[in-house]
């Protein structure tokens, strides 16, 4: 494994089927994410963007292939260790927010903490705190139905660094946002990344993303391109 990695994937491979058919996802992927990275995960639909994230973020496994996290191969753990990875280690962002409708804003990031079983006290301060870093301390009782779209993606930013992870994966984050906010978004994640040495990992077709990439990952088809000599 690459010194510093977060984690690391060999030989990724996954396939789906789509009725009859057996689709290639993935095929034989090597990469790794170090503490600080900011990765751009680039290719068009169907090239495996999401489903790498799913892989390297323990939410799917391979076919064929190894995710390391910390020295320890993923496969080998049971489910439940699995998931304490994820809750402890691991932040994500979706693209459609995955809010929990009746909870509001802080209710929503203090929920990871409760999990992890920090009492009520201290998840509610330190939700009040992140909603804060994001720059929403003021919806921190509202529901995600009465925010906007950014302000919801504000919300899913700081849930996914409740727990203190050394990583954050997001799948098209900026997707559903108009491009101001898209550029405020961006903006906020370039800003935790440098401030608190957060790693992102971004499955995005936007180019704003890219362009803002400390590293630029292209798949195709599911394979990694090697960039030109």
């Amino acid at each position: 494994m690459t010194q510093q990695a977060i984690v690391s994937g060999r030989g990724l491979s996954r396939q789906y089927r789509l009725g009859a058919s057996t689709v290639p996802a993935l095929r034989d992927v090597d990469i790794d994410i170090l503490r600080g990275d900011f990765v751009a995960l680039q290719g068009p639909s169907g090239s495996g963007k999401t489903t790498l994230i799913n892989l390297l973020g323990l939410l799917d496994h391979p076919d064929a292939g190894s995710v390391m996290v910390g020295g320890a191969d993923a496969e080998s753990l049971s489910d439940d260790e699995r998931a304490d990875l994820r809750r402890d280690r691991f932040g994500f962002v979706f693209q459609t927010f995955n809010l929990v409708p009746v909870l509001s804003a802080a209710e929503n990031v203090a929920y990871p903490m409760s999990l992890k079983g920090l009492d009520g006290r201290g998840a509610r301060k330190r939700a009040t705190e992140l909603l804060a870093a994001v720059g929403i301390a003021d919806k921190a009782g509202v529901r995600p139905d009465l925010l906007s779209g950014g302000q919801r993606q504000r919300v899913a930013i700081a849930r996914a660094l409740a727990n203190e992870p050394g990583i954050v994966f997001a799948d098209e984050p900026t997707a559903n946002l108009d491009s101001r906010t898209a550029d405020a978004i961006l903006d906020l994640m370039q800003a935790l990344n440098e401030s608190r040495g957060v790693a992102f990992v971004i499955a995005t077709h936007d180019p704003r993303v890219v362009a803002r990439a400390r590293r630029v990952v292209a798949l195709h088809d599911g394979q990694i391109l090697e960039p030109a000599a």
